[in-house]
């Protein structure tokens, strides 16, 4: 084998180690090890073949550096957690943007069953919230507090309980997507139409603008995160559905993983929003403006994170 046939049969995997030591591709341990294991067999057929080209340079340069990001720059895992909301995560995000859009449709179209099906039935709500919430609703309306029941708790137990319970759903409506993605939408679709039916009864109750932003306030932030996890388990449901050439464990492994990777990026900002929801909700009619500035930055940051950088991240690193 001649030196230029050498290069173009090896040339993509040398540059997709490139990629992963300046942390712009995520890899996992077995494909990291695998591919450091050609690395240097490349390396001592370059040397014993073609012992003085600038391949052979190169190649040595790239095991060092492989070399020392594997087994001796300790460093790196001080760094692993902003390595991964810097690449992994944004990645993971733009590799099942689809998937995304899809729950976000699915979230949507219940939101709308649930504000028409109310309309059409007034007792929906009833079906959908229990009796218990519904009455005690309707008294926090008399009394003129509306949406008292964001200051029922103490707020520190609030900020925990909540948190914990976000991140748990988020999990199951990710696995759930183990059943065929139908798993995944059912949930989505359950929690958007019970978003729509209590968003419209409070609205024809006359508490409209307070309702919007006792519920945005933290929900812009909570309900993304909810949508993006039903993204991940739609992903895993349909690696196994829609395999494509790869067997369908295989498939279903690799979108599990991705998913698995999409859950654990929503934790902090489960907490952002459980936080909001704990210790500013309760006080959300003290300044409708200082209210939008929030939800404003919520939406600034779900636009910018979750879509904007993962497609500028991706087009970045196809030009490189």
């Amino acid at each position: 084998m001649n030196e230029v046939s050498f290069i173009k049969k090896n040339e993509k995997r040398w540059k997709d180690f490139e990629l992963y030591l300046a942390g712009k591709k995520a890899m996992d341990a077995d494909k990291l090890a695998q591919l450091y294991i050609e690395l240097t067999d490349d390396l001592a057929f370059s040397k014993t073949f073609f012992a003085r080209s600038k391949t052979t340079k190169y190649l040595n340069q790239l095991t060092l550096k492989a070399h020392a990001l594997i087994f001796k720059r300790r460093k790196q895992k001080k760094n692993r957690i902003l390595q991964f909301f810097r690449y992994d995560y944004p990645l993971a995000l733009y590799n099942n943007r689809r998937n995304i859009y899809y729950s976000f449709l699915a979230f949507a179209i219940a939101v709308f069953v649930g504000v028409v099906s109310l309309q059409h039935n007034q007792d929906f709500v009833r079906m959908i919230l229990g009796d218990g919430y519904v009455d005690m609703t309707l008294e926090n309306i008399e009394k003129g507090k509306p949406m008292a029941v964001y200051a029922s708790e103490n707020p520190v137990v609030m900020f925990f309980s909540i948190a914990w319970n976000n991140i748990k759903v988020s999990f199951y409506i990710f696995t759930m997507g183990i059943l065929l993605v139908y798993g995944s939408v059912l949930i989505l679709l359950y929690n958007g139409v019970m978003l729509g039916t209590f968003q419209y009864f409070l609205i024809t109750k006359g508490v409209g603008v307070d309702s919007f932003y006792a519920i945005w306030l933290h929900g812009t932030m909570e309900i993304t995160a909810i949508v993006i996890a039903g993204g991940a388990g739609i992903a895993m449901g349909r690696g196994f559905l829609l395999p494509g050439t790869l067997p369908r464990i295989t498939a279903l492994k690799q979108k599990g993983k991705e998913g698995a990777v999409i859950i654990a990026g929503l934790i902090p900002f489960f907490i952002y929003a459980a936080f909001i929801e704990s210790f500013l909700t309760r006080h959300y009619d003290k300044s409708f403006l200082m209210d939008s500035i929030l939800i404003a930055f919520s939406v600034l940051i779900i636009i910018t994170y979750f879509f904007v950088y993962p497609y500028l991240l991706n087009r970045k690193i196809k030009k490189l």
